[in-house]
């Protein structure tokens, strides 16, 4: 054969391997199904480990398609399996499925008017962070590759994840108790995506980053203890709240003055005080709650370490004594660097590669960051702003709003990392 045709060969089909399945016929007819399925699912929200109607709803869904399920699994999630006709990796694909205690404020057609009981008041209940959107899509790129088993080179594992906004008080939940209870195993994840829309992003756009995308969140509890004393005689006690005013001081001195912030971003914030009874009372003690953000595993080392030695030593320092306790809520989401720059050029090609632009990191916490200790993984974000748009609002809002037209580009995405993921590793 001509040394050249065989070279044109070479590339011709080298290119159509590069461009994946043709799968927009697919993409095009699923795109009204999932838009449907977010306004169900938006104007229905439950709250985290609670999210039965939700659940059922997915569940059907997957089951109609043939895939094999589990359900009640971290109380309220559903995983659904998917064999391809070829052997191979296996890769995980994660939504989550809960809303927000919040009271919606807006005339959509499909606002949500639920309410439900949280931490014991009276509340609104709203997707106010775009989770909606996220379930919508997982079950629509569940719907497109259970069409097309015969380019599925492996398997894939759709995880349905309640409770990522915190499970109840008391209880567990969310994607540690999913991975407790065995999610990325049998059969054992290789890799694992997923998306969060973003009502700050343009619709059609991804934002990514390599390494530490979003923060390690913890809490932390600092009770204070003086002694109690009349208002107009200080000196005959220990004021817990003077003392915790200098503590305050003096953890912001532990972000000024000693995080390396041209490292990582790292913050402390005191979200409540509570001591004292009436005006005229030195109170005996006080206590703060608050949270920690660090993307960076010896700068939250480090942090920690000295928040507890401040909080003692301030104390003693002002005749008191005080302790702090602090507590893991989610750990850094983590892209995996060779992860990401094996996908990059997947997401490049379906939104195209002056779409797809890298960000900073974010101090907001996500529990994805489970999963990604148990497999590789790449967690990305999806616009979901009118482009044009002047004033956007921000998620946990009440006045949150997500363009429908971000859904298709959403399966899409998902749909194609797992395609090509897989192909790769045949």
């Amino acid at each position: 054969m001509n040394k050249l045709v065989l070279i044109g060969i070479c590339l011709l089909t080298s290119g159509l391997f590069a461009q994946g399945p043709n799968l927009e016929k697919d993409y095009e007819q699923i795109e009204n199904k999932v838009i449907e399925w977010r306004h169900d699912i938006h104007q229905n929200p439950e709250l985290g480990n609670r999210e039965f109607k939700t659940a059922e709803k997915i569940a059907n869904h997957l089951k109609s398609l043939g895939i094999e399920i589990q359900t009640g699994v971290a109380y309220t999630g559903v995983v659904g399996l998917l064999k391809g006709d070829n052997p191979g990796q296996v890769v995980a694909l994660r939504a989550d499925i809960d809303a927000l205690p919040v009271t919606e404020r807006n005339n959509l057609p499909y606002k949500s008017n639920v309410t439900s009981e949280f931490l014991g008041e009276k509340v609104g209940v709203m997707h106010a962070c775009g989770h909606d959107t996220h379930t919508a899509i997982l079950m629509g790129v569940a719907e497109v590759l259970s069409k097309n088993k015969d380019k599925i080179n492996g398997t894939v594992k759709f995880i349905f994840q309640p409770a990522e906004e915190g499970p109840p008080p008391g209880e567990e939940g969310g994607a540690l108790l999913m991975v407790k209870e065995g999610v990325m195993e049998n059969p054992k994840v290789d890799a694992i995506f997923g998306l969060h829309i973003n009502s700050q992003t343009p619709v059609n756009m991804i934002r990514y980053k390599s390494g530490g995308t979003m923060a390690a969140a913890q809490s932390f509890t600092i009770k204070v203890n003086g002694k109690q004393s009349h208002g107009s005689q200080p000196w005959g006690g220990v004021d817990p709240i003077l003392i915790s005013a200098k503590i305050i001081d003096g953890l912001q001195t532990i972000i000024s003055r000693e995080t390396e912030l041209t490292n990582e971003a790292a913050v402390i914030t005191v979200g409540k005080i509570k001591s004292g009874v009436r005006f005229n009372i030195i109170p005996e003690s006080a206590e703060m709650i608050g949270t920690i953000r660090t993307l960076d595993y010896d700068m939250k080392d480090k942090l920690n370490k000295r928040m507890i030695e401040m909080v003692e030593t301030i104390a003693k320092a002002y005749g008191g004594t005080a302790t702090c306790e602090i507590n893991d809520a989610t750990d850094i989401t983590y892209n995996d660097p060779a992860l990401v720059t094996q996908m990059l050029p997947t997401l490049e090609r379906v939104a195209g590669k002056e779409m797809v632009v890298t960000q900073k990191a974010i101090t907001g916490a996500e529990d994805f960051s489970y999963f990604q200790r148990e497999a590789p993984g790449f967690f990305f974000f999806l616009g979901g702003m009118t482009p044009g748009t002047t004033e956007s609002f921000p998620h946990h809002t009440p006045d949150f709003l997500i363009d429908d037209a971000g859904m298709q580009l959403g399966v899409k995405a998902m749909t194609e990392l797992t395609l090509d993921y897989l192909s790769a590793g045949k």
